[in-house]
């Protein structure tokens, strides 16, 4: 899986459609063909950074 944000393959799933890039350090899921980007926090919570352009370009 390549990541959506520096197109890496250093990456590795961390849960069910969900992914880790250790180039860029973010987290990414994939449902359907929707890709959702998230910063991971120092307390490991998420926050959605997703541009709102990005599923519709990919569309």
């Amino acid at each position: 899986m390549k990541c959506p944000v520096c197109n890496g393959i250093q990456t590795g799933k961390v849960g069910v459609d969900q992914f880790y890039c250790w180039n860029c350090f973010v987290e990414f899921s994939t449902s359907n063909d929707l890709v959702e980007i998230f910063e991971v926090l120092e307390d490991g919570s998420l926050i959605n950074m997703t541009p709102l352009e990005f599923n519709a370009a990919r569309g």
